[in-house]
């Protein structure tokens, strides 16, 4: 089943067709880690983790790159601020990223560079763009010469006057022009600095995803993906310095952007004051359907967070787990769960994961009919590729319910089933009023009383 992806570059879905169909390699630009990650933050990683696992379905190798940015000024002012070394911030926040990613389901990547353990090549890709002509040194920076690239621009698809106008770019004396941006800046002794031919600095952003990628995967990458606000300045800088470093071989092959987050309707921007953060939000809710929600919508076009919309998740995931309690019994045969083609195709057609959760959604309806081992594994397998209905029915149900007497539920249930065959339906309705108060439903059929925790 072939796949097909919408490239930014050329700006239409082409058929995918790797470099080397043995090695396919993926570059996702990751955090800078000076604070926790907002629920924004997470949709192009957990869009992006789909896309890996097709990918290792239909290829025998898939590479995957997720980079860890641990030199920034915004880092330097945090660690400023609490009077701390910077890798005291960076570690926190590194590991608080990788708890938040793997709560939400999101596998970890093959390959987890980090800015400051890449040094000596970033000063070797500098040093390449300086002996080629495509950058200068200049009052303890380096800069990029955009003009020594006339294809600069053509990722956002604007000339250089157009985004100058539409960036804030500095403006310093020692540019040549404007646009020109920064690869490697002086460092004064309170802030961190390496050794380099231009004295103690260090890397400006974009020349960092540069050297990262090169280093693990290769100077030419089959997919190199991230968040539409990327798109302009970074990955615009990155193919211009890559391109460059290398000879003039294309840097990546496709280019995938994903949507931004509103909330409620508004961007979602700490000057708003409505940035939900991710490690708060896995104490608030499922984290499931926080992801089931990431993956609600085409990851090219925006979406829409808010608390309904994690409601609905929740309802959606209590049916699709109710058909799997009801089909606890039936065992399964050994081996890896099939994958529905009409999920895979779906998945294969740009990532199109509604169409893939509507196709899940008819297979758990079909399951619930016919009640089989075959349509048990077809919900189960199409729900892997998606990375839901990964835990027992049971745990999902009874989720959240740290903190409530299991021991004390189960009694009240034994004195309801007594009332009721008493016939004392009354004190039945007082006990089924008791449990609601303490967040607990109970559903009555064939096979007894279940009960699940109501929310987190």
């Amino acid at each position: 089943m072939p796949i097909s992806l919408y490239n930014s570059l050329s700006r239409r879905t082409e058929p995918f067709t790797p470099l080397d169909p043995h090695r396919v390699t993926v570059y996702l630009c990751g955090p800078t880690v000076y604070n926790y990650v907002h629920i924004g933050n997470a949709r192009g990683p957990a869009v992006f983790d789909v896309l890996v696992r097709l990918l290792r379905r239909h290829y025998p190798q898939v590479v995957y790159a997720r980079n860890i940015t641990d030199v920034d000024d915004k880092i330097n002012a945090a660690a400023q601020a609490q009077g701390v070394a910077i890798d005291t911030i960076t570690e926190k926040f590194a590991q608080a990223y990788r708890e938040d990613m793997a709560g939400l389901g999101i596998a970890v990547p093959d390959i987890e560079p980090h800015a400051t353990a890449h040094i000596a090549p970033i000063v070797a890709m500098i040093e390449t763009l300086i002996a080629s002509g495509h950058a200068y040194a200049a009052e303890g920076h380096v800069l990029f010469d955009v003009d020594s690239y006339p294809a600069y621009g053509a990722l956002s698809g604007r000339d250089t006057e157009e985004l100058i106008a539409g960036a804030r770019v500095e403006v310093a004396p020692y540019k040549k022009n404007p646009a020109d941006f920064v690869l490697w800046k002086p460092s004064s002794p309170e802030l961190p600095g390496w050794h380099s031919p231009w004295g103690i600095g260090r890397p400006g952003w974009h020349i960092e995803c540069s050297a990262m990628s090169a280093a693990h995967l290769g100077e030419t990458i089959d997919i190199h993906a991230g968040g539409i606000d990327l798109l302009f300045p970074h990955h615009e800088n990155e193919i211009a310095q890559s391109t460059c470093a290398h000879g003039g071989k294309v840097f990546a092959r496709w280019w995938m952007h994903n949507g931004m987050l509103t909330f409620d309707g508004r961007k979602m921007s700490k000057s708003l004051g409505n940035v939900l953060l991710v490690h708060e939000l896995l104490q608030q809710h499922p984290p499931e359907a926080l992801r089931l929600r990431l993956l609600s919508g085409h990851y090219r076009q925006p979406l829409d967070w808010s608390d309904g919309a994690i409601a609905q998740a929740v309802n959606t995931l209590d049916g699709w787990y109710r058909v799997l309690r009801d089909l606890a019994g039936i065992e399964l045969p050994a081996g890896t769960l099939p994958v529905p083609d009409r999920v895979e195709a779906a998945l294969c057609d740009d990532l199109n994961t509604p169409q893939a959760l509507a196709e899940l959604s008819q297979l758990a309806d079909q399951a619930r009919l016919e009640g089989n081992a075959r349509t048990k594994a077809a919900l189960l397998g199409g729900g892997a590729l998606l990375g839901l209905l990964q835990q027992e029915p049971e745990a999902w149900f009874r989720r959240g319910e740290n903190g409530v007497d299991a021991a004390h539920v189960e009694d009240l249930l034994l004195q309801r089933r007594s009332a009721r065959a008493a016939r004392d339906f009354a004190r039945a309705d007082a006990i089924r009023d008791e449990l609601t108060a303490l967040g607990i439903v109970i559903e009555d059929g064939a096979q007894g009383t279940r009960w699940s925790v109501l929310k987190r």
